[in-house]
């Protein structure tokens, strides 16, 4: 049943990092009704896809939520959220503060209709300092939170890191500061707002090692962590393919020069102990750059893995389905949605001993749920059909 199981949420997220937060939520047991607009989330815009709105990000991103499209600017519209509002126990949304309190759904207001809420923004900065306004993108974030300088300093060209990745460190804060408001409401009964920030929650995140020196007053050094700041940290070349060799104790870097037959290199004083390889490391990994060529991918991986140094293949996005290991414990799967056919599932891949996550609902088409939805706040049939009348609510094309 998922250990959120009886937890209402209320999602008025879109885009990545709202979502993915609530994914996670819904994976974890919750009922996560997904409030979007009569034109619906912009993913459901991206593209490949089977039919309209429905896009292969789509799939895996919105299972385990249930959807109304609901015009939250008719009074009606409004009326029906804050029914839902009543019975909830999280809102998650990423509207600017101004907008939702012109739509009449500020946190003061909300508490009035429920004071158990946990109300939760998802911002692009924190409120109180000057970039508050300031709209916000994972783009806009990687640059401002120090990922692309980072990259500059590797490659000599600032560029983005390949993946939303601002917006899922933000999504995994949104869902733990919910999940840590809901352990604080069962003790206390008291709800309460969490404003979730992507800029300084990235800040924290990359800052986690890359404060080094600069986290002394006076500064020992310049930010930035050295082990990661060397172009030859990359996965190696071998006679086949490419592998990620990370000798990293004292005894993996023994082992690995003892199977070269170089333990010459251990008694250069640049790499006899932990603090000289560090501060030695672009020569280090250009030596190890050099020496993994000589073997092939196979017999790497079987001499790390006996001799305890991590390592893995270099893999595609489109490879992990062939690992074994991924196989092995049913990482990927495939399952039939009742309109856009068979599709690939991903697995929540933590492990609960009692209340383990799960996969209860397919991704809904826009609206799918909004008379079911209507129907459990009291709406009648005839009023429901007025709704859909008038503009406020949006059904589905397909059943």
């Amino acid at each position: 049943m998922g250990p959120l199981n009886g937890i209402r949420v209320i999602d008025l997220t879109s885009v990545l990092m709202g979502p993915f937060a609530t994914q996670i939520m819904g994976d974890l047991g919750a009922d996560v009704i997904k409030v979007e607009s009569p034109e619906g989330d912009i993913v459901r815009r991206y593209r490949p896809f089977r039919s309209s709105g429905m896009p292969g990000v789509f799939m895996n991103l919105h299972r385990n939520k249930r959807s109304i499209a609901l015009d939250l600017k008719a009074p009606q519209g409004a009326e029906a959220l804050r029914r839902l509002i009543a019975g909830a126990d999280v809102i998650v949304h990423n509207v600017r503060a101004r907008a939702m309190a012109r739509l009449g759904f500020d946190y003061d207001r909300v508490r009035e209709i429920n004071p158990r809420i946990v109300y939760c923004v998802a911002n692009g900065f924190r409120q109180d300092g000057p970039y508050a306004a300031k709209p916000a993108y994972d783009d806009a974030i990687q640059a401002g939170a120090g990922l692309c300088g980072l990259m500059e300093k590797i490659s000599g060209e600032a560029s983005y890191v390949p993946t939303a990745l601002c917006d899922k460190v933000a999504g995994m804060a949104i869902a733990y500061s919910v999940m840590a408001a809901l352990f604080h409401r069962e003790r206390s009964g008291e709800g309460q707002a969490i404003e979730v920030p992507m800029f300084e929650t990235n800040i924290m995140f990359n800052l986690v090692e890359h404060i080094a020196g600069y986290g002394f007053e006076p500064p020992l050094s310049q930010p930035g962590f050295e082990r990661y700041l060397t172009r030859f940290r990359k996965p190696y070349k071998t006679k086949n393919g490419h592998v990620c060799i990370l000798p990293y104790t004292d005894a993996n870097w023994a082992a690995f020069f003892g199977h070269l037959d170089r333990n010459d290199v251990l008694e250069d004083p640049r790499f006899c102990d932990f603090s000289s390889r560090i501060a030695n490391i672009d020569a280090l990994y250009a030596l190890v750059d050099e020496l993994v060529a000589q073997r092939t991918t196979e017999e790497w991986l079987a001499f790390c893995d006996a001799a305890s140094i991590p390592a893995m293949r270099m893999m595609s996005f489109a490879d992990l389905w062939d690992d074994p290991h991924l196989k092995a414990i049913g990482m990927f799967g495939t399952d039939e949605h009742p309109t856009e056919g068979a599709y690939r599932t991903v697995s929540h891949p933590i492990v609960f001993s009692s209340t383990p996550a799960s996969v209860r609902r397919h991704a809904p088409r826009l609206g799918q749920q909004g008379r079911e939805i209507l129907r459990e706040l009291g709406f009648s049939g005839e009023e429901i059909e007025g709704l859909r009348s008038a503009g406020v609510i949006r059904l589905p094309d397909v059943a």
